[in-house]
């Protein structure tokens, strides 16, 4: 038989199936059908099932990184509504001392995402709070007792909006929240500061008649928020961090410690009377662009301080600053590190002996700060993970925030263009023990019509969960101990599922009953 034969009669097949199919096509059966087959495929490119990405030769898949595993990704086109032109900005996080189930606050420009990460490969998307006035690029979320309280800046009166957390459980399905409170007392604000010990929420940056100083905001009563008044004196705050001081100087040890970045200079305030607030000292550097965020190192002996512009009016490559505040009085610039990309830095926060930075286009870095007291080489990047990939530019874009504060390790970044990012420090995702790989989990037969056996030919399969398309969990297996079980899917209806094991890795299975 001839090449030319063969190819001639394929092309003749090729036109009759083409043809039998574009026939089909004006049927109301088949047109149903594939409506339903786009719904279904609509929903798989929504639906993201993640394996851990490790970090290998400086990527995770399409990320630059070192030392930091990429779990899972989140987009803002999943986290934000689709007012205007949604990005990220700030990030937070909460614990439930109930369940132990973690959560990702994310705030966007039009609303707050809620992100259930306690498993963090397979995350799940629980609804957002909507803006209370429009849209806008500030919005910043802080947690005190069981609610998240968030600000909005330049959006006319927003107020601060008060979420109960708690109603986060048992949603298992994406929801449009609404506020439990809103104090009115105030329109816009630039952040949001909690002094955790003493109930008191700090609003900084206000468009109000004190001129964006410190607003004292009694939250010990989270749904009815009360005003305790405000200070004036040291002008605009753009962010700060209070805390009950437990640092060497013992003349304020115990006292309520206000540090405030004010654009440009640092204050230390005494806030302990909010009807006498006392100014303890104010701190300047060299080459000012505008004093942005800090945060105490654990001792309180050390700041941190990041400034936004001086990268770009000065031409320096990122700069943290660090000061010795061992006399609250007469504190002194230490030490400066600088990065190795030219990138704006913005939020950073410490974490026992690492500083977490969001370093704009150069992603989170994180730095070693043990040697914090040495006046030539306070810092040593030990760690990256980068998701703004194009470039390490001088620009605001990529990472807005980062928050490290979670018993597991897991990470959440937010980035202004992207989405939310969940990490975990390398090495520390699974013990070989417990860890299964993709290829080695066989699901047979599949598609099926009868039960499937889920077999793995590495480690013990301890649970199994069949998860809907639509994300619903509707079948779970619990202390199965073998390396392969069988699935009774009697119970189910015809469908695409996925089976997650282990509550790490996932695979799909088609159910024809």
């Amino acid at each position: 038989m001839s090449i030319s034969y063969i190819k001639t009669r394929n092309k003749n097949l090729f036109r009759i199936v083409f043809q039998y199919f574009i026939n089909l096509l004006n049927t109301p059966k088949l047109y149903g059908m594939l409506k339903k087959i786009f719904f279904i495929s609509f929903l798989l490119s929504i639906t993201v099932i993640h394996s851990q990405t490790t970090c290998s030769n400086g990527m995770a898949g399409d990320y630059p990184c070192s030392n930091y595993d990429l779990m899972a990704f989140i987009p803002i086109s999943t986290l934000a509504n689709s007012n205007g032109s949604p990005s990220s900005s700030d990030i937070w996080g909460w614990t439930d001392s109930t369940t132990n189930k973690e959560y990702a606050i994310a705030g966007m420009s039009n609303s707050t995402a809620f992100i259930d990460i306690s498993d963090p490969v397979n995350p799940i998307f629980l609804g957002r709070l909507n803006s209370n006035a429009g849209n806008n690029s500030w919005r910043d979320i802080k947690v005190y007792n069981n609610h998240a309280f968030i600000v909005a800046d330049i959006v006319g009166e927003h107020g601060m909006q008060v979420f109960d957390l708690r109603r986060l459980r048992g949603v298992t399905s994406e929801q449009n929240f609404t506020a439990d409170a809103i104090y009115t007392g105030v329109g816009s604000c630039h952040n949001i500061v909690i002094n955790e010990d003493k109930g008191v929420a700090y609003l900084v940056g206000c468009r109000s008649t004190n001129g964006g100083g410190p607003i004292f905001i009694d939250i010990s009563n989270p749904t009815n928020p009360t005003s305790l008044g405000d200070y004036q004196t040291d002008g605009y705050s753009h962010d700060a961090q209070v805390i009950t001081y437990n640092g060497p100087d013992t003349e304020h040890q115990g006292k309520e410690i206000y540090i405030g970045s004010n654009e440009d200079e640092i204050v230390v305030l005494d806030v302990t009377d909010k009807n006498n607030v006392v100014r303890i000292s104010n701190i300047n550097y060299p080459q000012i662009g505008y004093t942005h965020q800090g945060w105490f190192t654990e001792d309180h002996r050390y700041f941190i301080l990041g400034d936004e512009t001086d990268e770009r009016n000065y031409g320096m490559n990122t700069r943290t600053l660090i000061f010795d505040l061992q006399d609250l009085d007469t504190p002194n610039l230490s030490s400066t590190y600088l990065g190795e990309t030219g990138a704006i830095d913005h939020n950073g926060y410490t974490k026992e002996n690492e500083f977490f930075l969001s370093s704009y286009t150069a992603g989170m870095r994180v730095l070693d700060i043990s040697n914090i007291s040495s006046t030539s080489n306070p810092m040593t990047e030990i760690g990256y993970f980068d998701t703004h990939p194009e470039n390490d530019n001088t620009s605001f874009r990529g990472v807005w925030s980062v928050y490290p504060y979670f018993q597991s390790g897991n990470i959440v970044i937010n980035d202004i263009n992207r989405g939310m990012f969940i990490v975990k420090k390398s090495g520390t995702l699974n013990s070989d023990s417990d860890e299964i790989n993709e290829t080695a989990i066989k699901i047979y037969p599949n598609p099926t019509d009868v039960n499937p056996i889920i077999s793995i030919n590495k480690g013990r399969i301890e649970t199994i969960d069949v998860i809907s398309i639509l994300g619903k969990k509707v079948l779970s297996f619990k202390d199965i101990n073998n390396h392969d079980f069988e699935i009774d899917i009697s119970g189910i209806s015809s469908g695409i599922y996925f089976i997650r094991i282990n509550n790490k890795s996932a695979q799909k299975l088609i159910v024809n009953n």
